[in-house]
């Protein structure tokens, strides 16, 4: 792969980690205002629907996935609805800040797993690299202490397993369009996104955006503009060296937090914000001299 390519992926990936964050302080801005989670999930989703369908159709672009893809594209859009399944639901047992840590290991997952599923070299360098971010990720969110139950624990590493999963599977899925495969993926998610919200009782009209427009808006267009770059990205750098990028996504979101709704940070969330932002530049230089390193090959004519 060129070297310009996986820069490229790079940069997407970790716009798309910081749009995700922002996306997660705005979302919580519209809970205050009365717009609930689940409903804001379907009417996005719709939005999605809609926006690309209106995109492919005004470009002449096709939304067929490639036939060798569709497993995977199932894959993704099954993933993809778990994510949002057992995170949303562990909430209802355990508090967000332990949840969020429990979530993000799926980093460690993924490079964990890379040996047996894209059959590359586990290093001691990358293990290494892998477990600073996640200290850093549980430093930042700051787990609450307390009795926890196992419900939560289980949904959330449900929800950790399920994003691994989704990244493995975005990886390998490189023939179909980036605009087919957000559209599949989006059909597979709202029928679950849909059943969820009416199960809890939080199916409201669109009305219910109008509560709080700019956080809605802006919850809903970092959701989007973040997907599509996952995508993007991942079409272009493998799962391991996204899944460590992510791990920017609970610091940009606590950083944020603290800038826009006023939580203050505390220093041992300074320091883990610190080891997040080390272990990633020492990923993307050990990518990078990977990169250097690995012998050219001919391109056929």
């Amino acid at each position: 792969m060129p070297r310009s390519t996986h820069a490229t992926g790079l940069a997407f990936a970790l716009v798309s980690a910081s749009l995700y964050g922002f996306n997660i302080v705005y979302a919580r801005m519209a809970s205050f205002a009365g717009a609930s989670g689940s409903a804001i999930v379907v009417y996005r989703v719709l939005l999605m629907l809609g926006l690309v369908t209106l995109v492919a159709f005004a470009a002449r672009w096709s939304l067929r996935m490639a036939r060798e893809e569709r497993g995977t594209i199932l894959l993704l859009g099954i993933s993809t609805a778990l994510v949002g399944l057992c995170y949303l639901s562990s909430v209802a047992f355990i508090p967000v800040t332990v949840a969020a840590v429990v979530f993000y290991t799926f980093p460690i997952l993924i490079v964990l797993a890379s040996p047996f599923v894209e059959r590359t070299r586990l290093t001691p360098t990358l293990i290494g690299v892998a477990a600073i971010a996640t200290l850093g990720v549980i430093l930042v969110v700051g787990p609450a202490l307390g009795d926890l139950d196992w419900r939560g624990l289980a949904l959330a590493f449900g929800a950790s397993v399920a994003t691994a999963f989704q990244f493995f599977a975005a990886a390998r899925c490189r023939r179909t369009g980036v605009v087919a495969k957000v559209f599949w993926i989006h059909v597979i998610v709202l029928p679950t996104a849909f059943l969820i919200s009416l199960a809890t009782g939080q199916l409201a009209g669109p009305s219910t955006l109008a509560l709080a427009p700019l956080a809605v808006g802006l919850t809903i267009g970092g959701y989007m503009f973040g997907f599509i770059l996952q995508f993007l990205a991942l079409g272009r750098i493998s799962a391991v060296a996204a899944g460590i990028i992510y791990c920017t996504e609970p610091v940009v979101a606590a950083v944020s937090s603290a800038l826009i709704l006023q939580e203050s940070l505390a220093p041992l969330q300074i320091a883990g914000g610190a080891l997040v932002l080390a272990a990633i530049i020492a990923n993307v230089l050990l990518e990078q001299r990977h990169l250097k390193n690995a012998p050219l090959v001919p391109i056929a004519d």
